[in-house]
């Protein structure tokens, strides 16, 4: 529990560990999924605005930060990742519709959430999921990211971070791109955190995650609830800006423009809350 009004914490016990959650605001409940080594601080500089319409649920995914795994750190699962978004709304709100949304990997666990329990959810919005066997070319980026791990492996974060971010290009213009907001207390409270988790990302997320491939059939009937999206500054970055486009053309549906880029929910935060707020009305 914490002493900020319409603020609380907790854990939920789920299969092999335990997840360390936050909730904000009142109202309809929405499931908010970070991406990469990110955790429930993530998007705090949107939580002013959700939680005056919503019920804000914000958690660390297993194996990162504070929710712990029973057993031995291994390769990370979608499904076992949405089993766990799906145990939390079963916690929070019992047989009600959800609104979810996930960026990154957070975005592909939400997408595999809409796919499996399509009647707990009531819009899914899906920013840049690097999905990348929806590409023309998913090879060339299979290797990439598996580049990416074993540059970690062998020369550490730095150099693995700098190729990762050689390989997905920049975005759009640097100008705008350097036009960031300042981070709100609570991201800087997670870097520390987020730190620490990077190598559970490198080595056990970034590989599993972006080589998934999403049940489209299942998806196709609750194509209504989905919103792919992406950030105006992504649209060179193929990685990001192409698995939600490519998502929009199969399912004949909108692909929504976000503020910022990859990391529009962390830096651009006021607008892309507002934005967040529309698709969701």
């Amino acid at each position: 529990m914490n002493d900020k009004p319409g603020f609380t914490t907790g854990t939920l016990a789920v299969p092999g560990a335990t997840l360390y959650y936050e909730t904000r605001g009142s109202g309809p409940l929405l499931l908010l999924i970070s991406g990469g080594a990110g955790d429930a601080g993530m998007y705090a500089g949107m939580f002013p605005a959700l939680a005056a319409e919503y019920t804000v649920v914000t958690y660390d995914p297993r194996a990162l930060s504070r929710s712990t795994l029973d057993g031995p750190l291994t390769d990370q699962q979608v499904q076992v990742w949405s089993d766990d978004a799906r145990r939390l709304l079963d916690h929070l709100a019992p047989g009600e519709e959800a609104g979810v949304m996930g960026c990154s990997s957070g975005a592909v666990v939400a997408l595999d959430l809409l796919a499996r329990h399509p009647e707990r959810l009531r819009r899914v919005v899906v920013h840049e999921p690097p999905l990348v066997e929806l590409l023309p070319d998913p090879a060339s980026y299979r290797a990439l990211f598996a580049e990416v791990r074993d540059t970690y492996r062998a020369e550490g974060l730095g150099p693995a971070m700098a190729r990762f971010s050689e390989g997905v290009g920049e975005p759009v213009t640097a100008e705008e791109a350097e036009q960031a907001t300042e981070l709100p207390p609570e991201v800087q409270e997670m870097a520390p955190r987020m730190h620490a988790n990077f190598p559970v990302f490198l080595e056990h997320m970034l590989c599993p995650f972006s080589s998934s491939v999403p049940d489209l059939e299942a998806l196709r009937p609750a194509a209504h609830k989905l919103v792919p999206a992406a950030g105006r500054l992504s649209r060179t970055q193929e990685p990001f800006y192409g698995p939600a486009a490519r998502l929009a053309e199969l399912f004949g549906i909108p692909l929504v423009e976000f503020p910022g880029g990859h990391l529009g929910g962390v830096d651009r935060a006021k607008e892309f809350g507002e934005q967040l707020l529309k698709t969701l009305a």
